[in-house]
């Protein structure tokens, strides 16, 4: 798996995550724990946080969804987090990670290596084998 460096630009993904997360969170309740911060082709950056529920949706699906609705087609990087997280990064889950295997497998997603450092790795990376659709002849 190749791994790239941070730069400033991720740096900035990060606290547009954390404060998207801040501006929003629900101590107590824990519908919103979860910030995301997204970068598209475009230069935009989009935000959302996760909504629990019944069925709850991750901040990533938010997020994405939200860049899609605005005509958005290129996704660059994408970054989840929480302040109590190492680096205030958490890795997507596995819902997320199928979900950008669907959508944009060569997005960069910044996370936490094995040593607690901040790297980025494309999606398709972080979920081998994964589904996909069949497609007819």
């Amino acid at each position: 798996m190749r791994k790239y460096k941070l730069n400033s630009v991720d740096r900035r993904l990060i606290e547009a995550s954390l404060g998207v997360l801040k501006a929003n969170f629900d101590d107590g309740v824990y519908n919103h724990t979860v910030g995301c911060a997204l970068l598209c082709g475009s230069g935009k950056i989009y935000t959302g946080v996760n909504c629990d529920g019944i069925h709850g949706s991750c901040a990533e699906y938010i997020t994405l969804g939200t860049a899609i609705s605005a005509c958005e087609r290129e996704f660059i990087c994408i970054v989840a987090s929480n302040e109590l997280a190492p680096n205030g990064v958490v890795s997507p889950c596995g819902n997320c990670r199928q979900m950008f295997m669907e959508y944009c497998p060569d997005i960069k997603v910044i996370l936490n290596d094995d040593e607690g450092r901040l790297i980025k790795v494309r999606a398709r990376d972080l979920l081998p084998y994964a589904w996909k659709r069949i497609e007819a002849d």
